[in-house]
């Protein structure tokens, strides 16, 4: 039973479930809006910084069909949120297949260090320094969103900024425990880079998840 369930797991038809919830949309291009997030768990990018480290280990979310999954998400909301964890460690084409057939809205948020698969309405790519994205992400992403941590992370930022396509939209966003610390270099390095936008976690200002 195990090695079954492993194997539906390996080819996409179950993932790794840490939560669902509908919420708002707090950070990047799509900020206020309402969303139902489906987080999936496991990741091996490593950043020190992690505000959801219980997402890393996989072996700790229960294996979920993505018929459930899809279910689930379609009694709240026409936009769907895929985050993790890292939601390209598993195959993503069968679970956005199953939300395509009900119509819905697909995103995505990733580090994009691994390939990329499933079909996306909207990809953010979030770059880690530890595993930097696979070569595909640049051209599909529609936002670029990199946090800021220290004014090593500017040029970093710019680094990926070279990279994506010419209408992916550019976001800093200060990483949460150094706001008050980056938040007024990140002001004024958007005030003399004017193509970049500030993304906030609202939704931790709102007291939500």
């Amino acid at each position: 039973m195990i090695d079954e369930q492993q194997a539906l797991v390996e080819a996409g038809q179950m993932l790794p479930l840490m939560e669902a919830f509908y919420t708002i949309q707090g950070e990047g291009a799509h900020t206020g809006r309402a969303a139902y997030f489906i987080r999936v768990g496991g990741c091996d990018v490593g950043c020190h910084w992690c505000d959801v480290k219980e997402s890393w280990n996989a072996e700790l979310h229960p294996p979920t069909a993505i018929g459930e999954i899809a279910n689930g998400a379609a009694e709240y909301s026409d936009t769907i949120v895929v985050t993790g964890g890292e939601p390209f460690m598993w195959n993503m084409t069968p679970l956005t297949s199953e939300l395509r057939s009900k119509g819905m809205k697909i995103h995505v948020e990733t580090s994009g260090a691994y390939p990329l698969s499933g079909d996306w309405d909207w990809i953010c790519l979030s770059p880690k320094k530890t595993m930097p994205p696979k070569p595909e992400f640049y051209e599909a992403a529609h936002e670029l969103k990199v946090i800021i941590y220290n004014q090593n992370d500017f040029k970093w930022a710019e680094e990926h900024a070279a990279k994506v396509s010419p209408n992916c939209r550019l976001f800093l966003q200060p990483e949460w425990s150094r706001r008050d610390t980056v938040m007024l270099d990140i002001t004024e390095y958007i005030m003399k880079n004017p193509r970049w936008q500030v993304s906030l976690q609202t939704h931790k200002y709102l007291g939500i998840p």
